[in-house]
């Protein structure tokens, strides 16, 4: 099973799309699985069901740092690679899907019931988040 079938499995499982895009990268960085659902969960719905940063974008930021974030505050190298990935990922994440934010991406705010429901009629998390966490790791493995 590839990652973006593994991904969207975890999503459709229940997980948020944070957790399904770390998730899918954790070990191959040293990252225990269960610490990745747990560390991501927070960031899902737009950081916790705010509707703000998408969580597919913010857990391809985790995975950016699992790679290349720097350990040694004097590795100034692995912190401005780092900064440049990310800004290369909201770059291409932008261009093609006109922003980040999760409540412009789905079109409501999922931090209210009313989107919340709005959502859920329109079916989004099937017709639109299941794109925008394969997106992100199309991405990611652009960039890695």
């Amino acid at each position: 099973m590839t990652k973006k079938e593994r991904a969207i499995s975890l999503f459709r499982d229940g997980f948020s799309c944070s957790q399904a895009v770390l998730a899918v990268y954790a070990e191959d960085f040293g990252l225990p699985h269960d610490l990745a659902l747990r560390i991501s969960q927070p960031f899902g719905g737009g950081i916790a069901r705010t509707a703000d940063w998408c969580g597919a974008v913010t857990a391809a930021f985790m995975v950016i740092g699992l790679k290349h974030g720097r350990v040694k505050a004097e590795d100034i190298g692995a912190r401005n690679k780092t900064y440049a990935l990310v800004k290369d990922f909201v770059r291409q994440f932008t261009a093609h899907h006109g922003h980040g934010r999760c409540k412009d991406l789905l079109g409501c705010d999922i931090g209210t019931p009313e989107g919340q429901k709005t959502a859920q009629d329109l079916k989004l998390h099937e017709t639109r988040c299941e794109g925008l966490i394969i997106d992100a790791i199309d991405i990611l493995d652009s960039i890695l």
